[in-house]
């Protein structure tokens, strides 16, 4: 089967960075549409960022563009979500998610088109 495994995850000050990793197995991230997701305690799960199969189209939420970064490293077959100027407000469980995808360049902001999920990691951005 398919498995998304997430890590990266922690502590960090407002205003700093962290980098998350996920790591795929069962396809090849080459293949995949990959996207981020996070939810909040009490809120529901929102769009964080999405990269195309190729790597070559990105999109990002509002709250988040300018200061993430989303990529892929085809040989270790791992997606990454470079979080930079971090605000409290970006505190969550991310998540990161896959859709096996014909074309190049499509992609999605929406939870429901995805098909594999990660259990997700952590992320705390004290004051």
């Amino acid at each position: 089967q398919v498995q998304l495994v997430e890590s990266g995850g922690g502590l960090v000050q407002a205003g700093g960075s962290l980098k998350l990793s996920c790591v795929a197995s069962g396809r090849t991230v080459s293949s995949t549409v990959m996207g981020w997701f996070r939810q909040a305690p009490g809120k529901e799960r929102e769009f964080v960022a999405v990269v195309s199969r190729n790597g070559e189209t990105t999109d990002f939420a509002d709250a988040v563009k300018g200061r993430f970064e989303i990529s892929k490293d085809i040989a270790k077959n791992t997606v990454y979500l470079q979080m930079n100027s971090l605000k409290p407000e970006d505190t969550a469980v991310y998540m990161c998610a896959a859709i096996a995808a014909s074309s190049d360049n499509w992609v999605t902001p929406h939870a429901t088109n995805y098909d594999y999920w990660g259990r997700g990691t952590q992320v705390t951005v004290s004051s």
